[in-house]
């Protein structure tokens, strides 16, 4: 065991618990209407209780389990085994199982962004459960836990590159998001804009934050290589800010407080797969094309596609861990077959896994509120709460 690796993965793990509660709730929350605030936020704490509890009875042992190279089995279920002294590289493992656990967390939580302020709980918990131990967990296998595409695998001896997670995490979430956006359907009223502005930008500030420990700790070690994870996230996410803004000033006439956070979100989702790999002049091409890129996704999805991701999850999260990903092969530090192959292989399986667990959790739970319940909110129709008092 190394001490500094540990201590620096420690505080890695609650920086990445901190981007779920409470930087992605109130980012969220923010985001929609004052009669729904409360929801997202009982959505987001619920999905980080819930994983945390199947992470450690069977998601861990599927993801990073002693298996074969589609899935890892259950021979580390409940930690069965593992105690404070057995080692993963140089870090307890129970550590490196937490840091992971954290990811677990995140990722289902992305995937509620396209589905607020008109789906039922149930359905929530259902679906967040399934789709983490049955897409989620297998993917991370295939990519981080020695499975079919890492090195080695069936791209050959150099296996898809991704550092913290473009494809396990923003990929599968966005594409997880765009399939429940479809079948759920559009919000009934999608007038009115995001009822606090500031609450976004200060859960988009600590996500900012907590993505160091995001992409830093990916490295699972206290050295340069984190170090280096960590500057070229910040300057990404700082061009994709600034780009984004001059871009919707380009188009609209002025920048608003909710573009400038959510391009710095744009270019995290986007240098995540490649943060291990590249330097600060990479992050400042993948973080400048990010903000214009993961904009006009935005207005495609929504306008063209007429599918109402709510909170741009793919547009954001998807479209950026995709983008980031193919850039680490055109940067030359990846190939294009491992990359573009990982690409296609894990989003087939997501949308059809993601398509089929939407139907089998609306079979046994409502998938959708009733009319009523949208229109008088779900903070007081699900939850018998309301955060204002107030009726908007």
């Amino acid at each position: 065991m190394n001490g500094a690796d540990t201590a620096w993965i420690m505080a890695a793990t609650a920086l990445v618990l901190f981007m779920t509660l409470p930087g992605l709730a109130l980012f969220y929350g923010g985001l929609v209407r004052a009669r729904n605030v409360l929801s997202v936020f009982m959505q987001c704490f619920a999905i980080a209780a819930l994983m945390s509890v199947l992470w450690l009875a069977l998601g861990y042992s599927i993801a990073f389990g002693d298996g074969n190279a589609y899935w890892g089995g259950i021979g580390k279920a409940f930690l069965l085994g593992i105690d404070a002294q057995t080692l993963k590289g140089t870090l307890p493992e129970v550590l490196f199982f937490a840091f992971q656990m954290t990811f677990a967390i995140i990722t289902p939580a992305l995937i509620v962004g396209a589905y607020v302020e008109r789906v039922g709980f149930g359905f929530v918990i259902g679906f967040s459960g399934l789709w983490m131990l049955l897409v989620y967990a297998p993917v991370a296998h295939w990519i981080w836990g020695g499975g079919m595409l890492s090195d080695g695998g069936i791209f050959g001896a150099m296996g898809v590159k991704d550092f913290a997670g473009g494809i396990v995490v923003h990929e599968t979430a966005g594409l997880a998001a765009l399939v429940v956006a479809f079948v759920l359907g559009p919000r009934k009223d999608k007038t009115k804009p995001p009822h606090n502005p500031g609450l976004v930008a200060i859960g988009a500030a600590m996500l900012w934050v907590g993505w160091f420990g995001f992409n830093g700790g990916s490295q699972l070690a206290a050295d340069g290589g984190a170090a280096m994870a960590i500057a070229v996230t910040h300057i990404s996410a700082a061009t994709a800010s600034l780009t984004w803004a001059a871009w919707e000033r380009f188009k609209y006439g002025k920048t608003s407080l909710i573009g400038l956070v959510t391009g710095a979100i744009a270019g995290l989702a986007s240098i995540t797969p490649a943060s291990g790999f590249v330097g600060p002049i990479a992050a400042l091409l993948i973080g400048g094309v990010a903000g214009i890129l993961c904009q006009e996704a935005c207005s495609i999805i929504k306008n063209r596609l007429k599918i109402d991701d709510t909170l741009d999850v793919f547009a954001v999260h998807g479209i950026g861990g995709i983008f980031g990903t193919i850039m680490i092969a055109v940067l030359g530090v990846g190939s294009y077959a491992a990359q573009l192959g990982s690409l296609v292989i894990v989003g087939t399986f997501t949308v059809i896994a993601s398509f089929v667990l939407v139907k089998l959790v609306a079979m046994l739970t409502p998938i959708r509120i009733s009319q009523q319940g949208e229109f008088e909110g779900l903070d007081l129709t699900s939850h018998g709460e309301q955060a204002y008092q107030l009726n908007s």
